[in-house]
């Protein structure tokens, strides 16, 4: 007898056939939305980042409650500081009458059931543009002190802890910084309070749009003598278990689109939820093509958010979170 054929496209002929045999589902409380805010009265276009806005206080909250009613249950927040606030050591980022501090208070009295997460790294509020303290070698060439900036952040996390930060999320990829926050918000009092921590946070091409949106950009050299190097795979392995040991509650991987085999392999090496970031450069690239006519732009939107999730991400950063889950739901 011949063989008969095996038609697999048996599954696919109808959408209700193909609903029930979707293996990855994208929902929108599985987005969480990066959101930028500055000082000043009036929202604020983002050249680099068109569809995004610099929100001010009053603005943001207003676009949380659009937010939340599209099913996100989760933002994270970025600042962009006044150059007048900044400084070599960043001390603004510890200041409890600080942007932050205050932006946080906000949300939590008026979305109490909206989980912030806030970022821990200095590049914000720091003169130089690093993630970390500088100092000049005896050429001139710039370091980034370690253990002086695990200091500071462990400030900063204390001093949005006390805000009401529901997450604080190391950024910066200073070694042993998780393990020195969480005993901080232990010893202080703050049990409750998560760490995700960005654990494989590469050195990539692809955050530009996003140092233009805060202006924080490097003043002098690189981030590649603390951030990941793009070429290294094992090394993500090892930097995400060096966090859960130190007790990160969650574990990142940023960029996403460009590392779904990181996110791959850190899901496979870790029962701790794992996040991935739809960084700048990705959504810049989406909304620049679209613009052009060369794609479909709510379909690239879903189809680049659906990899993500099938890569392993349990949840995922993306400046399309709001969009995207106005159309799933």
């Amino acid at each position: 007898m011949k063989p008969l054929p095996i038609r697999p496209r048996r599954n696919r002929r109808s959408e209700a056939l193909r609903g029930l045999c979707r293996e990855t589902v994208l929902r929108p409380e599985d987005l969480i939305y990066p959101l930028f805010v500055h000082e000043g009265d009036e929202d604020e276009t983002i050249a680099s980042m068109p569809g995004c806005r610099r929100w001010s206080p009053a603005g943001l909250l207003e676009e949380i409650g659009c937010a939340v009613e599209a099913g996100i249950g989760a933002v994270a927040l970025f600042p962009r500081v006044e150059e007048s606030l900044k400084s070599p050591g960043g001390e603004e980022s510890y200041n409890p009458a600080g942007l932050i501090p205050r932006i946080v208070s906000a949300i939590k009295e008026r979305y109490p059931e909206v989980a912030v997460i806030t970022d821990v790294a200095l590049d914000p509020y720091s003169s130089e543009g690093h993630d970390g303290i500088v100092q000049r070698g005896p050429r001139g060439e710039v370091r980034v002190l370690n253990d002086a900036t695990v200091e500071t952040l462990c400030r900063q996390a204390l001093c949005q802890a006390r805000a009401g930060s529901d997450l604080v999320a190391p950024s910066d990829m200073m070694d042993g910084r998780v393990a020195a926050i969480r005993a901080t918000l232990d010893g202080e009092g703050f049990t409750e309070t998560g760490i995700l921590a960005y654990s494989a946070k590469y050195a990539s091409a692809f955050y530009g749009p996003f140092r233009g949106a805060l202006e924080s950009a490097p003043k002098e050299g690189d981030k590649k003598s603390y951030q990941m190097d793009p070429a290294n795979a094992r090394e993500a392995l090892w930097e995400a278990e060096l966090d859960a040991g130190e007790g990160a509650d969650m574990l990142m991987v940023k960029p996403a689109g460009a590392y779904l085999d990181i996110i791959w392999r850190i899901r496979q090496s870790t029962h701790l939820p794992v996040a991935a970031y739809q960084v700048s450069g990705e959504y810049l690239m989406i909304r620049a093509a679209a613009a052009a006519g060369w794609l479909a732009e709510a379909a690239a939107i879903e189809e680049s958010l659906i990899a993500i999730k099938r890569a392993g991400a349990d949840m995922i950063l993306s400046y399309f979170a709001r969009e995207a889950a106005e159309r799933l739901r």
